[in-house]
């Protein structure tokens, strides 16, 4: 699986972190496994531990994104992960229109683990919660920083202002497993 550089979006510039990494790490048929690390994460604001669960507004602070959209149509689902170890999912049938709970059968093993300049964060969730393969995803991060900033980084972006739910994001593919 390959590893995407993300990019902060050009209108909200990151205090100090230099660099955000992302990637499918394997799929099975349990399990979608993803790590996110963030290089110089000194001043990285990193939500406290509050307990598996879902959880609204998990965007408001640091937290790390998977978007997935089938090949069959304009709908789309939303994965928000916490360091904090809530969760969110969600359905949308278009561009940001109709919003729903995404069902989860169990709840997703979030590990954040920080060094001194460094921050991995790795998600195991279920893949009966993934729509079928294949798809398009984006891989995002919300970080912020010390003071309140807050940068939007993704492996690609809308023009005039960062939104991970626009279709520019959706380009990394997932392709169907080959029969033998």
């Amino acid at each position: 699986m390959e590893t995407y550089e993300l990019l902060p979006h050009p209108a909200n510039p990151p205090l100090a972190v230099s660099k955000v990494e992302a990637r499918i790490q394997a799929i099975d048929a349990h399990w979608l496994t993803l790590r996110w690390r963030v290089e110089e994460a000194h001043s990285l604001i990193v939500p406290s531990f509050a307990g598996k669960g879902r959880a609204d507004g998990l965007w408001q602070t640091t937290c790390f994104e998977l978007f997935v959209m089938p090949d069959d149509g304009e709908n789309y689902a939303e994965f928000n992960f916490s360091p904090s170890q809530q969760w969110a999912a969600y359905d949308f049938i278009a561009y940001r229109d109709g919003m729903a709970d995404r069902p989860m059968p169990r709840d997703p093993v979030c590990t954040p683990r920080r060094g001194q300049s460094v921050l991995i964060f790795d998600v195991a969730m279920p893949a009966a919660a993934l729509p079928p393969l294949p798809f398009s995803y984006g891989l995002t991060a919300v970080i912020e920083e010390k003071g309140g900033v807050k940068s939007y980084w993704s492996i690609a972006h809308r023009e005039d202002r960062p939104d991970f739910h626009y279709a520019t994001c959706f380009t990394a593919r997932l392709a169907a497993p080959t029969q033998l």
